[in-house]
Order: structure tokens, then sequence, then C-alpha cells
């Protein structure tokens, strides 16, 4: 694969504010990180079930706009497409970009009656990650995340962006 930017987003949610972070990553013969961002977001929204991204959303846009790289897409620990073509986060963040950054949306848990991703088998793991993506062609967006660093089910930059958004700031 070419050498491509990648911004990996994570959002950690406390009880009153959430921690957003980001990783921006050059994928090359290998990942190497060239920044790191984190931001205290107050005034989150209550999570309503089934409409994740309305919480997520704003701290992500929060962060994106403080990335100084350009990045040829955008990571999110989340769905872009669910069930019956309708969006999860991933295809949300799309829209809100303007269509211009494609996205990867690479969910740990199987999302009811999902049908818009690819498995994706790491390491010695049984346990898929679902790859869907939207401005980017869907088997690209699967073999990319298969190819990242790190042995574990969990590619190592997408573990560093979840670690970095757990820590208190």
């Amino acid at each position: 694969m070419d050498s491509v930017v990648v911004a990996c987003f994570d959002v950690y949610y406390y009880e009153d504010y959430a921690n957003a972070s980001c990783i921006v990553f050059k994928r090359d013969k290998q990942d190497y990180i060239l920044s790191e961002y984190n931001e205290i977001i107050n005034g989150i929204n209550e999570y309503i079930p089934g409409q994740f991204y309305k919480r997520e959303l704003p701290c992500i846009l929060h962060l994106f706009n403080k990335v100084s790289e350009a990045v040829d897409f955008i990571i999110v620990d989340s769905f872009v497409w669910l069930n019956d073509g309708s969006k999860g986060l991933g295809g949300y963040l799309y829209d809100a970009l303007e269509c211009k950054i494609p996205v990867i949306g690479v969910a740990k848990t199987f999302y009811k009656d999902s049908t818009n991703y690819i498995e994706v088998y790491r390491g010695k793991s049984n346990k898929p990650l679902y790859v869907s993506s939207v401005g980017l062609d869907p088997d690209y967006a699967a073999e990319f995340v298969k190819e990242l660093d790190g042995e574990f089910r969990i590619p190592q930059m997408l573990k560093r962006v979840d670690q970095l958004s757990r820590k208190m700031i």
C-alpha cells in the first residue's frame, strides 16, 4: 500500500466531560506517529441509544479542528454504516467534513442487523473487527486495517489512541 497519513480518533467519557484524543500517523513500510492531540470537552451531550453520533461527533469535530497535518483519511472507533444504509458515526463525520476526507470505521462489537461491513481477523484472535468505510473502497479499508502494525486483534495505533483517551489530563 502507498504511504498515507491517517488521523485516528477516540473519545472517552467521564461523568460530565469527555477526553477526545487523536493520533496522526504515517503508514509507510511501518506505522509511525506524527502527532498526538488531546482535549477535554465540557458540556457533552447525553448518550441516546441508537444515536451515538450525537454525543461523539461534536467531540471529534472539535479536536479535528486542531489537527495541523493534511490527512488522507480518518479512522473512528465505530461503524460508518449501520443497517439498511443508515449512517453510523463515520457516515455523519464524513458529511460534517463536506465529504472531502474518507472515513474508516473500525468497530470492536457487532451492531444488530448491520450489513455494510467486512470482518477483519488479526493476530490469533477468532473475534473479528467490523470495518466499514465511506469515500474509500471497503476492500481497501479492510486490508488497510488488517495490515496495520500490531500482532493482536486491535492494531497498535487504535490501542494507543484508546489509551490516550483514557489518560487523565
